[in-house]
This record gives C-alpha cells, structure tokens and sequence, in this order.
C-alpha cells in the first residue's frame, strides 16, 4: 500500500463526505449534546447524558472488519453490507477503488438497515434491509480452509412477509473503473476482470424460490455512468414459505485456483467461520478476565479488533492501528496497543512489537515510523514503551540488550535543544526541544510543547529504568530530564493562558508567540484544547506532575470545560463539530488517577457511547447535530481498542508509581448486577496480581479477594472506604490496614488477603 503519515493523511484528508453519509445513513435515534461546563475549579461532575452504554452517538458511516487474526486480508464491511476493498489513500472517504454492494432491482430503497454481530468474539456480520412486503439478509464471514483457502463469503436469503408470492430480483452493485466479465464454469457465475485472469467472484443460486432448473446470474451486466456495474441475478419467488437464497464468494490472497468446491452448501462455510471464532480466545493464560455486560463485550472485541489488525509486515509483527490508512507502525499508538497486549495476555507478541518498535531508529538515534520525522517525540514515547514492557514482563534484559540504542536515542533528544538555539526558536530560548509536529489538530513544524511534554514522560521513565535495573548509563536521561524540566516549567509559567469563557488558567501547546495564533480567519486558529492529548499523557501514565499540580488542574478544567456528547470535544482535526474519539479515554486516564471517578467513568461511557454496534471506533466524526464537520481516519482504529483495555484494567488495578490503586473506577452500576468480576494473573510492576471481586448476597454487600505473586511489594496499597453508592468497608483478613479520609490502605508487605464491604 502507499507510504503515508499521520500529518500527510490528514493534511490531505479533510473530508467533505456528506453525499457519503446521506446515501448511507442508518437509522439513529436523535442525540442532544450537552453544553459545555464552566468550572471555577477542577471539581467532580456527576452523571451526564446517560451511564448505560446504548451507542448513542455511534458514526453513521462505519467499517467493521471480519478477517482472521493477522490476516494479510484486510476484510471490511460498511454499514449497508457493502464489501470494501483495495484502500488507495489517494481517494476520500470512500477510498476503496472496489466496492461491491448487495440489494434488490425495484424502485424503492428500503425501509431500514440493520446491522449486527453475532458476539463481540464472532465477526460473522447480518445485515437487514427491510422493505413492507420483504426482507433481505445479508450473512458475511471469512473462511480460510485447508482445502480452497481464504475467501470472503455472503449469503443473500430473501423471505417474503405474507404468504403471498412476490417476484425478486437481487443484484451486486460493483463499483470500480475496472470492466469485468461474466463467465459460466460448472453451474457457478464466476466474474472476472475483462483481459485478465483475476477473478472478482463467484456466485449460485442455492434455492427453492427461484424458478425451476435455472442457478447462477443469467443477465448480462449493465454499466451505468457512474462506474457502477450492476450484477443481476435470476428472479425469483419468495413468501413467508419460500426463500431466495444466494451464495457469493470472494477469493482472497492465498486461495486456490479453480471453482471453490463448495458453493452449494453455505452452511458448511460458516460452520467453518464458527467454529474457528468459538476456539478463539480474547486472552492468553496466565491471564484471564472476567466481566458482565456491555464491558466485558468491549474487552472480547476490542481484543479481536487488535489482531485482526495485526499483522507481519517485512518479516516483523506489527500491531497495526487499523486495516486502511493507518496499516503500519505508529509509536504511540503502539505504546498503548503493547501495554493492552499484555494486559490480555500476549506476552510473547508484545516482546516481538516492542522489536518491531525498535527497529524503526535510525543512525543518528532517532525513531521513525508512521508519525513522520517531526515527531520528535516517537523517540522517548519509544523508551518509555521499553521501560513499560520491562516493568510488566519483570524482565529488564531487554533494557540491557537495547542499552546502546537507547543512550543513542538519549543523545538525539539532546541535540533537538541544541537546534532549538540555532533555529532561532522561542523553544529555544527556553531551552526546550527544536520546533515540531504537535498532532491532534496542530499541523506543521511550530513551537509548540507537545515534543516537550512527552519527551519528559521518557527520560523520567528510563532514569526510574536505570536505578532499579542497575544500567548506569541510563543516568544520562535523569540529567537531561531534570534540566528540561526545568526549562519546561519556566515557559509554562509564561505560557498559561485563561479560558476565554472561563476563570481558570490552562496551558496551551502551541506557545503564544506561534503565527497559528494570529491567522486571519479566526475560524482556522487552533482551539485552546487542541493538541491537548501529549499533557494528557504526559500526566498519566507519565506522571510528570502532581494531580494538584496548577497544570495538571487547568488541563482538567479545560476537558470539562469542552465537554459535548459526554467526551471532550473539538480537540483533534476536526476543530468545529466534532469528536477525537479515542481522546477521550486518555482524559477519562486522567481523571481516574486524579481521583475523579465520577468524572472518569462518565467520560468512559461518552466513549464507549461513540462506538459502534459492532464495537469499534472511527478516530474522529461529526458531532450528531453537526452540518459541518466530516469523518478522518481509520475504522477500526485500535488505539481506541487498546484505550478500552487499559481504562478497564486501570479501573480495577491502578499503578501509580510505587503506589497500587485498587477497584478505584468500579461504580455503583457495576455492581448493580450481583455479578463476579475477576481479574487474574494481570501484570503489574509489583509482579502478576489476581483480583476476585464477588457478591456476598443481595443484602449483605461484597468480598474482594487479593493476591500477588513474585516481585518487588508496592510502597502502598490503596482500597475505597465505600463500594458503590451504599457499600461501607466493614474489614481486611490476612493484613493490617488504616483507614485515611475515603482510602483504606492495606500492608503492601501482605501477598494475600481478603477485603469485606458490608452495608
């Protein structure tokens, strides 16, 4: 596929898709967005739209993908059942030179599309379209048996809903600028592309309905002037006693020459898909998980979404962020993705995409990779990977063995502040890192701190590294970090600006003295909560701050303050009605590790609320009221998977440094269905820890159950006072506890105990 970065794709991919939306709107129930929330102080702000996740402010225009995991097919589906294929970035939107749809010859269009999964953990997708007399259902999945490999497969089924007849016609809409042909071999309409060998696919009639003695497609196509090729098959009949039932197969890479042999029996096909997705599991032992409801259905697919974008790319596995634009290697994004991998399990996998991540730095030491070479920061995100995967693993030899790359990539983020002076910048002048790519809605190379910022998140982490792993030399980056901080602290004092319709103090990242301020059209300035996500990050997992850090209050202030549809809005690309999805996770991160948990959860729910009903996530679209805004990035896009994850683990097992936050982000809803939640052999710094969270009884309240294996204890061990809304901490078995304000803190020195919270 072509080359692209983050800032290229973007830059080029503004879309305007409107036509788009309005040719393939779904049925939604109407949304109201919230108004945004002016705050004096950083302070908890309860409820919101809704706590029940019903995908409210789901997009319209959708892909979900049905591929296998690590697939080199990319499978996707839209939200109408149209297949897409052959992503070419040159083109908008809908930038798949191959799309082949599914309908009825008629005049009119369908009552209503529906679209679901079969289970989070089993992408076979049914699409419904209904008119008054008729249903037509759509049955797609993937298959890659031994013996005819990797096909993509639809199962049309037309029913009637009376008992009397009605004549159908369904055709295959084929969208490309190719010509194709069409050609009878053994009873099958096979579709080849016209002068070549490559075939498109094939397709039976397998029914009763139809009339007697007559299979397969007998009309010829018709080319209409948009590019359109419409594929009619046979008429039939249908009623609520007969079925039109149609099978259509897709060869993929990798599948065998020749009329696959069973095309007459679909069926055996999704027996095939099933059973493969029933074998398959979202995590690997030791670990395991268990939760109830819309969350634990997020944890299976969000587990699925991630492999089925993986994939070995020049001999390397790679966790992909998605199967379109953003089908490569991107470090952060790959952090977040790494970390959820072994918070499921994949230890070995993540080992293999930490080696991935690392072979990306080039001679003069910086990483390189889908961010683009401004992007100074993918340099210490990519220590700061590193130092996680060694913490989770216990393992710190693959510090060791990096030792000389990663002092190499120390010295290249030196020399940024030594071309921050020479370039003349006000970046250099504090002594901060050279101008840069700031992302999330600061394009160009500016003055901007989002470099900064994450870059600090890196040093501090790889000198935490050094001490506890013994490698001296990893002292190099507790110097560069205590100077650059400093640095970054003098500038943030002159850089903090008040919110315009507000009365507190927040820093932006782009610094004042930047021309993106003062551009004429007001309507293209950045907005104060663009580029925002590094201070996100830098905050938490970072930890570069305090939380009562003026900062780190002010950052807050400001996410509530831009609040729409539950979520922060307008703080991506989209500057003017619209959602940077998955941003919204990494503010929910913060607020849960301030201590915020109402408004941690409420933002979670706005963000799962954003998904779709297949359960993943486009990187930014329209607010649901929005005349203006377009749709940018990938679907499914897996840092918003990985995001899922994370808040889910940290919910329930929070590190914060040497402290261990217990069950901090569990709700009153959570425990409303009287259901276990577990967590078991999940990774942490301290070693692996299992939780078992269960009811006593309806009346009597909760018992958590604590263990933790091998390694070095945390300094402290946190537990809420109160479970839920009514829940009361009664006593702590096997360990010595005090109680401080809203906290029970627990002996760390205990490795197992129990935990009761009686009413």
């Amino acid at each position: 596929m072509p080359k692209t970065n983050r800032r290229g794709f973007l830059r080029d991919s503004l879309l305007a898709t409107s036509a788009v939306a309005a040719a393939k709107i779904l049925p939604n129930e109407a949304a109201v967005a919230t108004n945004p929330t002016q705050l004096t102080q950083v302070e908890e702000k309860a409820g919101g739209t809704s706590t029940l996740v019903d995908f409210r402010f789901a997009p319209r225009v959708r892909q979900t993908a049905f591929c296998f995991p690590d697939d080199p097919s990319k499978s996707l589906t839209d939200e109408a059942g149209t297949l897409l294929y052959g992503y070419d970035s040159k083109h908008g939107i809908d930038r798949f030179p191959l799309k082949v749809g599914f309908g009825l010859n008629g005049m009119n269009a369908a009552r209503s599309v529906e679209q679901q999964l079969e289970e989070p953990g089993i992408p076979i997708l049914t699409t419904v379209f209904k008119w008054d007399d008729v249903t037509l259902t759509l049955t797609t999945f993937a298959t890659n048996r031994i013996s005819e490999g990797r096909y993509d497969n639809v199962v049309i089924q037309v029913r009637g809903h009376s008992d009397k007849d009605v004549e159908v016609e369904p055709v295959l809409s084929v969208s490309s600028q190719n010509k194709w042909k069409l050609e009878q071999k053994d009873d099958v309409a096979c579709v080849t592309r016209e002068g070549t060998q490559e075939l498109l696919l094939y397709a039976q009639i397998n029914n009763s309905g139809s009339v007697p003695g007559i299979r397969g497609i007998t009309r010829p196509f018709s080319l209409d002037e948009d590019g359109v090729t419409h594929v009619v098959m046979h008429a039939g009949r249908v009623s609520r006693s007969k079925t039109y039932e149609a099978f259509v197969r897709l060869p993929q890479a990798g599948s065998l020459s020749g009329v696959p042999h069973d095309m007459q029996h679909p069926e055996d096909c999704l027996a095939a898909a099933r059973a493969f997705w029933k074998e398959w599991r979202a995590y690997h032992d030791p670990v395991s998980w268990k939760l109830g409801g819309r969350q634990g259905e997020f944890l299976t697919a969000c587990a699925r979404n991630i492999l089925q974008a993986r994939e070995v790319q020049e001999g390397k596995l790679t966790f992909q962020v998605g199967p379109t634009c953003y089908r490569g290697l991107w470090i952060v994004d790959g952090n977040f993705i790494l970390e959820a991998a072994r918070y499921l399990g994949y230890d070995k996998e993540a080992l293999e995409g930490l080696r991935t991540t690392w072979s990306k730095q080039q001679e003069n030491g910086q990483v390189l990779a889908g961010g683009g070479a401004e992007h100074w920061k993918d340099t210490a995100i990519a220590m700061f990977t590193l130092v996680r995967q060694c913490e989770l693993s216990q393992d710190w030899s693959m510090a060791r063995e990096l030792e000389a790359q990663v002092v190499l990539a120390i010295e290249f983020i030196d020399g940024l502040r030594t071309r921050a002076r020479t370039e003349g910048s006000v970046l250099g002048r504090y002594g901060l890192l050279a101008r840069g790519f700031a992302d999330g809605g600061i394009d160009g190379a500016r003055e901007e701190l989002t470099n900064t910022v994450w870059t600090l998140a890196g040093l501090k982490a790889v000198n935490e590294c050094g001490v506890k792993s013994g490698i001296a030399s990893f002292a190099k980056a507790g110097r560069l970090y205590h100077e650059l901080y400093d640095a970054f602290m003098t500038a943030a004092r002159e850089q903090m600006r008040v919110y315009p319709e507000g009365n507190f103090s927040y820093l932006p990242m782009l610094l004042k003295e930047d021309s993106a301020w003062n551009v004429p059209d007001e309507w293209e300035r950045p907005r104060p909560q663009s580029a925002q996500w590094a201070l996100s990050h830098a905050i938490f997992p970072g930890r570069v701050l305090e939380p009562t850090h003026p900062i780190v209050r002010g950052h807050a202030a400001l996410m509530q303050a831009v609040t729409l549809e539950d979520i922060p809005a307008e703080t991506g690309w989209i500057h003017h009605g619209g959602t940077w999805n998955y941003n919204a996770a990494f503010v929910a991160e913060v607020y849960l590790w301030m201590g915020l948990a109402q408004a941690a959860r409420k933002t979670f729910i706005g963000f799962l609320n954003h998904a779709s009903p297949q359960y993943c996530w486009r990187e930014e679209q329209p607010l649901q009221e929005s005349h203006l805004s377009s749709y940018i990035g990938d679907m499914p896009h897996n840092w918003a998977s990985a995001e899922c994850i994370r808040y889910l683990r940290h919910m329930l097992a929070l590190e914060d440094g040497d402290s261990l936050r217990l069950l901090e982000g569990v709700a009153q809803e959570d425990l409303s269905a009287q259901a276990p939640i577990q967590l078991k052999g999940t990774p942490t710094r301290f070693g692996r820890i299992d939780l078992a969270l269960e009811p006593l009884d309806a009346r009597t309240g909760w018992r958590l159950e604590f263990s933790r294996g091998q390694g070095q204890a945390p300094g402290r061990i946190t537990l809420p006072a109160r479970l839920g809304a009514t829940v009361n901490s009664a006593k702590v078995e096997g360990a010595e506890i005090r109680r401080e304000g809203e906290s029970i803190v627990v002996n760390p020195q205990a490795q197992r105990w129990s935990a009761f919270w009686k009413r």
